[in-house]
């Protein structure tokens, strides 16, 4: 199930983005089926990726309902609600999905760059709460390089622009002289970084950080801009002329009370000049997701806010050429990731053959010895004709797999050598070729 800026409104994907970590877990302990979910929530989209140890036609219908269930145990969004507003992918159609979300193919910005870092820290936060498994280990690590090769091999790197790029050049239409703005930022995380260097890009030497989490001096002192204490916060925020939020927080940093102060109260020796005052604007940027300012500030006197939803609205059409190369990248990667899977697991019968052959060469090679084989050529032919002898069988096992039908060789060295791989392997490949479903849920 991935419910995106596509299919949901605004604020359901604000309410799914507050405890994502919660619901992978929840899934996890709730749902016996269930060997790992990771969770991706961004600004634009909220999705669970899980693996079932099901039958493939049931894996995403049992996957759904599994998600559905942990997200209104832990966000309170109700299965009706979310109806309507999300959409379900199994099977091949997976790492499709996902290859395309990492290489930033599923944005509101076609191509926008923080998607990637994103997906990385969807996969960290699953193996800090002990919720991933191997084939979503695989998965995750998969999507990283087809990013990657999207970046390196195509032009939408190039031809996309991020989210604060996007609300930045929004902002130009207000903004005269960057070098003249009294800048805010509030947040010290990956998406402050961001904006502070396109704030710099464009020319802000005026800048102020505040952290809700009390990060504000190490952050400044690394980036060298001013931070701010929590008790002059209002008071830088109120005399701010840009002020831009960029927290996790999962409630609002900014509201009515931060910009409205009397005459005469100032920060850091500067005079304020109330909101609604002659010459006086301030223009709010809201990149949080939940959203980081109350919406009651948009209504103040003076103040303009711009936020997520309202940047969406004005995102860029698609660059179409870079665009379509991407998808052919994207594709590929994802063919060779189920290619991949499937050869994997015809292992156990490949490894059963290869290990039934070899006890037969090593007793022929015995008898050789004993019987003069002084020089060795007969242990090297032996050794020579059982390599030949394999490689088609073992060619052909790739090839039945990768077609999705290594089940037949599987009863195929059954039926002709009685060959059963371990229990356990054998668990592992019914699991892959008959339960096992990556189900985006």
């Amino acid at each position: 199930m991935t419910a995106s800026h596509k299919t949901a409104p605004f604020e359901l994907l604000e309410r799914l983005s507050r405890t994502p970590d919660d619901v992978a877990s929840t899934v996890v302990d709730m749902t016996p089926c269930v060997q790992g979910a990771v969770v991706l929530a961004t600004c634009n989209r909220f999705e669970a990726y899980v693996e079932m140890d099901e039958p493939v036609t049931a894996a995403g219908a049992i996957g759904v309902e599994a998600v559905l269930e942990a997200v209104e145990a832990t966000t309170g969004v109700s299965a009706a609600e979310f109806d309507g507003a999300y959409t379900v992918h199994t099977g091949r159609r997976v790492p499709e999905h996902l290859f395309s979300v990492a290489s930033g193919l599923e944005s509101v910005v076609s191509g926008e760059g923080e998607i990637a870092g994103q997906v990385r820290r969807a996969l960290k936060s699953a193996r800090k709460g002990g919720t991933t498994s191997p084939e979503l280990e695989r998965l995750f690590q998969r999507a990283s390089q087809a990013q990657r090769k999207v970046k390196n091999v195509t032009a939408l790197g190039r031809a996309g622009r991020s989210l604060v790029r996007l609300a930045l050049e929004l902002a130009d239409s207000r903004i005269a002289d960057w070098s003249a703005e009294r800048v805010l930022l509030v947040g010290t995380g990956a998406y402050a970084a961001v904006t502070l260097a396109t704030l710099r890009e464009r020319g802000a030497v005026d800048i102020s950080v505040y952290s809700p989490s009390g990060r504000a001096e190490v952050f400044a002192a690394k980036h060298g801009i001013r931070p701010v204490a929590a008790a002059d916060y209002a008071r830088t925020a109120a005399h701010s002329s840009l002020l831009i939020t960029c927290t996790s927080a999962t409630e609002p940093v900014l509201g009515p009370q931060h910009l409205q102060h009397p005459v005469g109260i100032a920060a850091a020796g500067c005079p304020i000049v109330p909101n609604g005052s002659a010459g006086h604007s301030q223009l709010v940027i809201d990149l949080g997701m939940p959203r980081n300012v109350d919406p009651a500030v948009g209504a103040l006197d003076g103040v303009a806010l711009l936020d997520l939803e309202t940047i969406r609205l004005h995102a860029p059409l698609e660059e179409l050429q870079a665009t379509d190369a991407a998808r052919s990248v994207v594709r590929e990667a994802a063919d060779t990731f189920h290619v991949v899977g499937a050869r994997q697991s015809v292992t156990p019968s490949v490894v059963a053959l290869r290990t039934h052959i070899f006890s037969l060469l090593e007793s022929e090679i015995s008898r050789a010895r004993a019987r003069g084989d002084e020089d060795g050529r007969i242990e090297q032919a032996l050794r020579h004709l059982t390599g030949v002898l394999l490689h088609t069988p073992t060619t052909r096992a790739h090839e039945l797999a990768a077609s999705g039908r290594a089940d037949e060789f599987a009863a195929a060295l059954g039926t002709l050598y009685g060959i059963v791989p371990a229990a356990e392997a054998t668990e592992a490949t019914e699991a892959t070729e008959h339960g096992t479903e990556s189900s985006i849920a």
